[in-house]
């Protein structure tokens, strides 16, 4: 009997969500590691290009594009079973 009164105190204190809204599952692009490994390869691309006469602007720009469009796949899976949960902008969440 004393165990289902501390389960059931336990169970109607807690709280769903400590901020009183759902939150998302994914974070915002500019606070992932992928993002920021995806501009440090474009820049080593770009500077690469810049620097090595056997990579040409043409090849250099494909693979900047290629990089690109990697990365828009993947936070499109990644954030492809989630919905977005606040009416606020998500940037003014820190």
């Amino acid at each position: 009997m004393a165990t289902v009164e501390t389960t059931e105190r336990a169970r109607t204190r807690t709280p769903l969500n400590v901020s009183g809204r759902a939150s998302d599952e994914t974070k915002l692009s500019l606070k992932t590691t992928e993002f920021w490994a995806m501009a440090g390869i474009i820049v080593a691309i770009l500077i690469a290009s810049a620097v090595s006469d056997s990579l040409g602007d043409v090849r250099a720009w494909t693979l900047v594009a290629a990089v690109g469009i990697g990365y828009m796949i993947s936070r499109g899976l990644a954030k492809s079973g989630t919905k977005y949960a606040g009416g606020e902008d998500p940037l003014n969440n820190r």
